[in-house]
């Protein structure tokens, strides 16, 4: 359950008396997600359209630090502006974009129509290779940068956080993760394009109807890093089965043709991209692993399998960049 901060409704009726937005008619949390509280709210609608609208009401819990929203209102409003389907920071009648509900940083979002697939197809796996490439066309000339706290410095902040636990989620795996940190110090490539990157581009955070992308969500991973590496993330989050047993070559092919066909890899990029995925693979092998380690097994919060990215490591340590992306 993703409802960490529960706000009664008289102070969510409140809060959205602030706003051009109507009365509020229903306020529904929502379980998908594992960083903060969000709620999907139904009003009356404001006084000009005279229709109910829908908006999100999100509460930043701990992991989002308040100092770092300002980056990602002004990055989904650049990208916006330039015809990528985000979902806007909704600003109150004085302007303001961030609120305090319930002590906790609080944001009223546009709402996205769309559903999110959970096995997608080859013909998805390209619309959201293509989304992602017009996502960084759009980026071109953001100005702002925040730097990747989960990059390879994070990593190894990671790993030495878990330590020799993580021989308790798999034995061998504390020195799995260790020589793998080792090889990627010594071939991560250091002189490949940046920009602002999603970081976190999952299926779940890929709004669709049928095989169009109606919406990009959950941009509180983005920051400024390798362009490529975004695409890799979401090769890992896209190409293989939940358990990381399956690779799924014509997902692969159809997300790369797609990213191709709306921004494109440069043959330096191409040729690291082997090196990006395995970067990505050990990333969430690692956050999955702390939150393993750290979270009760009777919490509410489900916690997710970090062998699932350690399969998905061992692919890729063995794959070369015409596998992964096509011939």
């Amino acid at each position: 359950m993703a409802v960490y901060t529960h706000v009664p409704a008289e102070d969510i009726d409140v809060f959205l008396a602030r706003y051009d937005a109507g009365r509020l008619v229903s306020a529904k949390g929502i379980a998908e997600g594992v960083e903060n509280s969000n709620y999907l709210l139904e009003t009356t609608g404001s006084t000009d359209q005279g229709d109910g609208q829908r908006f999100i009401l999100t509460l930043y819990e701990k992991r989002v630090d308040e100092a770092d929203l300002p980056f990602f209102m002004d990055l989904l409003d650049h990208l916006s502006v330039r015809g990528c389907r985000v979902p806007r920071f909704i600003p109150d009648r004085e302007g303001h974009r961030l609120q305090h509900l319930a002590g906790r940083p609080a944001c009223l979002i546009e709402f996205l129509t769309g559903i999110s697939v959970t096995e997608p197809t080859a013909a998805q796996a390209q619309a959201a290779g293509m989304a992602l490439g017009d996502l960084h066309k759009a980026a071109q000339g953001f100005l702002l940068e925040r730097p990747n706290r989960l990059d390879k410095r994070g990593w190894h902040r990671l790993a030495a956080r878990c330590g020799k636990d993580l021989d308790q989620i798999e034995a061998g795996l504390a020195q799995r993760v260790s020589d793998e940190l080792n090889w990627l110090d010594a071939h991560w490539p250091e002189d490949l394009p940046q920009s602002v990157i999603h970081a976190d581009l999952f299926p779940d955070n890929v709004l669709m109807l049928g095989e169009q992308v109606t919406g990009l969500i959950d941009f509180y991973f983005s920051c400024t890093d390798i362009r490529a590496y975004d695409l890799a993330v979401t090769h890992s989050a896209w190409c293989f089965s939940n358990d990381g047993k399956t690779f799924f070559g014509d997902r692969a092919a159809a997300l790369g043709m797609g990213y191709d066909q709306a921004h494109g890899l440069t043959p330096a990029e191409r040729a690291a991209f082997p090196i990006l995925c395995r970067g990505a693979a050990l990333r969430f092998l690692l956050t999955r692993a702390y939150d393993w380690i750290n979270t009760p097994a009777d919490a509410l919060v489900t916690r997710k399998d970090p062998l699932a990215y350690r399969r998905r490591l061992d692919f890729y340590a063995g794959a070369n960049a015409a596998e992964l992306l096509g011939a």
